[in-house]
């Protein structure tokens, strides 16, 4: 039996993703701004491009058991010093359970309203709340749970587990309910881009990504939004 095609493309991205991350350490430094366009439209893009690939799995009953595993892996990897094998499964974790939290969704409105109500919850606990407090007082503990995305030299720019679960709901949703799958990945894909490339213009340690996410997920379905949202609920949701 052959290899489908779905694995092989996610299998080439993963293999070239996880060789940049392998080389990043030792390439030699280069400027902030080199970094900041390599990192938010070149190394972003090729991570993240492994969570539409792997988009065939989100209807899995078996997700919210491999969140947990993956979780415990991240941690053990961690404790064990094995920093690319934590920040791959850290990465899987939070895309599974986005993907275990769009089980529980009943229809596309939740979505939406979801993606107009985390923007202000995000920016309040960036601004004032746990995540403030926690990239303020307690950044090690951020880095712990955070995914690195990695420039030459060893640096790197991170997403939280919000990011990257509300990421993957998204393009979730947008293969559930008959949406612009690809077109959603580009737009959101690029708001956490801009969100980097803002942030480090106006120096600032960082900014809220949710309200760019649910901005591009928004503006990249918009016109299907409306449509599908004056019609009655459709009783059979389209899949990937």
């Amino acid at each position: 039996m052959g290899i489908s095609p779905a694995v092989l493309r996610f299998s080439a991205v993963a293999a070239a993703v996880v060789a940049w991350f392998i080389a990043a350490p030792h390439a030699p430094n280069l400027s902030l701004w080199t970094d900041v366009i390599l990192v938010s439209f070149v190394i972003l893009p090729a991570t993240l491009l492994l969570v539409p690939l792997a988009l065939p799995l989100y209807t899995r009953r078996w997700l919210p058991a491999a969140t947990v595993v993956l979780a415990l892996a991240a941690f053990g990897f961690a404790e064990a010093g094995w920093g690319l094998p934590a920040n791959f499964a850290k990465l899987f974790a939070a895309v599974f359970a986005g993907w275990s939290f769009l089980l529980l969704f009943e229809q596309l409105s939740w979505v939406v309203i979801v993606a107009c109500i985390v923007p202000f919850v995000d920016a309040l606990s960036v601004w004032r709340g746990p995540t403030h407090s926690i990239t303020t007082h307690h950044f090690h503990v951020y880095l712990d749970v955070a995914v690195a995305f990695l420039v030459p030299h060893g640096t790197a720019a991170y997403l939280g587990p919000p990011d990257i679960m509300f990421y993957a709901l998204f393009l979730a949703a947008t293969a559930r309910w008959g949406l612009r799958v690809w077109r959603t990945w580009f737009a959101t894909t690029l708001m956490y881009g801009l969100t980097i490339v803002l942030a480090t213009a106006i120096d600032v340690g960082g900014l809220p990504a949710l309200p760019f996410l649910s901005f591009g997920f928004l503006l990249a379905n918009a016109d299907l939004l409306w449509t599908k949202l004056r019609k009655p609920a459709d009783a059979s949701p389209e899949h990937y």
